[in-house]
């Protein structure tokens, strides 16, 4: 495919669905929790360290800068987004009147 993502559905598969999945839940627990979004960007790069491990263990992908920024990248989109929405219904159901 290109030389950052050598096999598409392998990178849809493991770091879209459940890399994303995973830091959506992970981005809407924080949010949940009243913690803040600095604590979903840590809990990224743990993450990302066991997506990039997945591909090269499973896939035998090479797992460098370059790969890990990308996917650090997309997880933290997903957590953000699952922050976002979490804290937004949260913010509707204790405060009304705003």
């Amino acid at each position: 495919m290109t030389a950052l993502i050598p096999n598409l559905w392998t990178f849809v598969g493991l770091t879209l669905v459940l890399g994303g999945a995973g830091a959506f839940v992970t981005g809407r627990a924080m949010a949940q929790t009243w913690r803040s979004a600095a604590l979903a960007l840590a809990a990224m790069a743990p993450l990302t360290l066991a997506v990039r491990f997945l591909h090269y263990a499973l896939f035998q992908e090479p797992s460098d800068a370059a790969r890990f920024a990308l996917c650090f990248a997309l997880l933290t989109g997903f957590a953000l987004a699952g922050y976002r929405l979490a804290r937004a219904a949260q913010m509707r159901r204790q405060y009304p009147w705003l």
